[in-house]
């Protein structure tokens, strides 16, 4: 028993940190810690609004395309169509940018090309229409244009260098800790 009970404090220690911070920033100064909690209980909110609906979404994911259709227009072979279908999943995508990381670990399950994982989570983070759409109207469209070329780009470029960048041994370690038990 006392086992297990150490193995959860070591696992949410970062959490009872924080936790115990906050309750000492109340102390300390009561109106920034009432700021700094409202700010922490609306960000934890958040979190439990978007988390469900991206892990019913990875779920579907992983049980409904079988790994070969992933591999074959995703994986290592599958060329431009690759980088075509992650901006398009990246971009067509609602949320924060933390909930384009537990659908890159399916992504990975699935045998998706390194630099395609970059590049989808490059798009999330970078090139959502909904938010382009908003742009248009606040910015303009040339402004708009100019900035998602440079964007698309910048991904690309980014997500290939990385891809030289990093040995392939680290990229298998990688792929390695993701699809076995999440690294356990």
């Amino acid at each position: 028993m006392g086992d297990v009970v150490m193995k959860f404090i070591r696992k949410y220690l970062f959490a009872f940190f924080m936790v115990l911070l906050l309750f000492g920033l109340y102390i300390t100064n009561k109106n920034l810690g009432l700021i700094a909690f409202n700010i922490s209980f609306n960000s934890l909110k958040e979190m439990i609004i978007i988390i469900p609906p991206i892990f019913i979404l990875m779920g579907l994911l992983d049980e409904w395309v079988p790994k070969e259709v992933m591999t074959k227009h995703m994986g290592e072979e599958s060329g431009i169509k690759g980088v075509v279908l992650s901006f398009i999943f990246g971009s067509v995508a609602a949320g924060p940018l933390y909930g384009a990381f537990p659908i890159a670990s399916v992504f990975m399950k699935k045998g998706v090309r390194f630099s395609n994982i970059l590049i989808f989570i490059g798009a999330w983070s970078t090139t959502k229409i909904p938010m382009l759409l908003f742009e248009i109207t606040a910015l303009g469209y040339r402004f708009t244009i100019t900035r998602l070329f440079l964007d698309i780009i910048g991904i690309v470029l980014i997500s290939k260098l990385i891809e030289r960048m990093i040995k392939n041994e680290e990229v298998n370690e990688i792929y390695i800790k993701n699809c076995t038990k999440e690294g356990k």
